[in-house]
């Protein structure tokens, strides 16, 4: 069997289901710094701890019936595939229906304009809103609110049998800026630096990485862009010099990969993964799992928030919306959204 037939996206903490439907999906840029929980300069993070939860879906109040229309990131895949149809089981008059864009990959920012357009009745979102999509939305006669349910990550990866450990947020910028083209640079071997993206104008997580890692700066001539997760790791595996990110969900299990400790200085080094590292041969049986009390205290120093974007129209729309929002901060739909990769954002 080839190395490309054996490359999938694997999400071992929803039993393997969403990775099929990942490969499907493409990606999206993330913009705006006000409200990312970027840990940089603030390493700890603020975590609803007060909050009292429902136990589970069927104590949430005030769930509207009817099929309603939703779409958003494709780094909400898994939590699609995990969350939403355990919801439509407990609450069966609740109707959800995942719409893609027609003439664009999926995204938050193609989700954003179908929901000002009324196609849709909330968003799934990976970025906080823009300016410009609150005026929008003020000149079309309502208000928009976004609520936070989980915390997501950026995990970094590189080919297995790299002999490399970790990298400070510094030297991953000079890597991608084309300042630091070879790894003994950086304490690795003398081996060509092969870096991988999603596009700044079409990546999940691309656009979030120029304006916080990379400060702004554009990516280097030297970076080499794919429009979906899957490919890039396909090119990653095949390249004993290439690196590549990505959300935690979508990449910290593979075992085609190795995942990065990252670190704001070199002695704050913070894995990604749980206790040691898993080595590629007891891979797929033992997986790398998510450090999520460094996810949630922010001492990792990539990490974001997800929301679901609701439409205050006073109408079902904002019902809904509302609804599954609440769905997922109660107990059960935080559980659902650790299994599913993410961080609770409800302790």
């Amino acid at each position: 069997m080839s190395q490309k037939k054996r490359l999938m996206i694997s999400l071992p903490w929803i039993g393997g289901i969403a990775a099929i439907a990942i490969a499907l999906f493409w990606s999206l840029g993330l913009v705006g710094r006000g409200v990312w929980k970027l840990t940089r300069s603030a390493p700890n993070r603020t975590v609803q701890t007060k909050q009292t939860s429902l136990r589970s879906f069927e104590l949430v109040r005030d769930v509207p019936s009817g099929l309603f229309s939703y779409g958003g990131s494709p780094t909400w895949a898994p939590i699609r595939l995990a969350i939403d149809s355990s919801i439509q089981a407990k609450r069966p008059e609740f109707r959800l229906r995942y719409v893609q864009p027609i003439h664009e990959p999926p995204s938050t920012r193609a989700a954003i304009k179908m929901l000002l357009d009324d196609r849709l009745a909330f968003v799934q979102s990976s970025e906080p809103l823009h300016p410009e999509d609150r005026e929008l939305a003020t000149q079309n006669g309502f208000q928009l609110e976004q609520i936070p349910v989980a915390i997501d990550s950026i995990v970094v990866v590189v080919h297995p049998d790299l002999y490399i450990s970790g990298l400070t947020l510094e030297q991953l910028r000079s890597i991608y800026t084309g300042q630091i083209t070879n790894w003994r640079e950086v304490g690795g071997p003398d081996l060509e630096i092969i870096p991988y993206s999603r596009p700044a104008s079409a990546g999940d997580k691309a656009e979030f990485f120029v304006r916080e890692v990379l400060e702004g700066q554009p990516f280097g001539y030297r970076v080499e862009f794919s429009p979906t997760s899957t490919e890039a790791l396909r090119k990653l595996e095949n390249e004993p010099g290439g690196i590549y990110y990505d959300s935690a969900a979508l990449v910290l299990s593979q075992c085609q990969v190795k995942p990065l400790a990252l670190g704001r200085f070199p002695d704050e080094s913070i894995a990604p993964y749980r206790d040691s590292l898993v080595a590629p041969a007891e891979c797929p049986n033992r997986r790398n799992q998510p450090n999520l009390e460094a996810f949630q205290t922010g001492k990792y120093p990539l990490t974001l928030d997800m929301y679901v974007v609701i439409k205050q129209n006073g109408r079902s729309e904002e019902r809904a919306g509302k609804a599954y929002a609440n769905f997922l901060l109660t107990e059960q739909g935080q559980e659902l959204i650790e299994r599913a990769g993410f961080v609770r954002i409800r302790g």
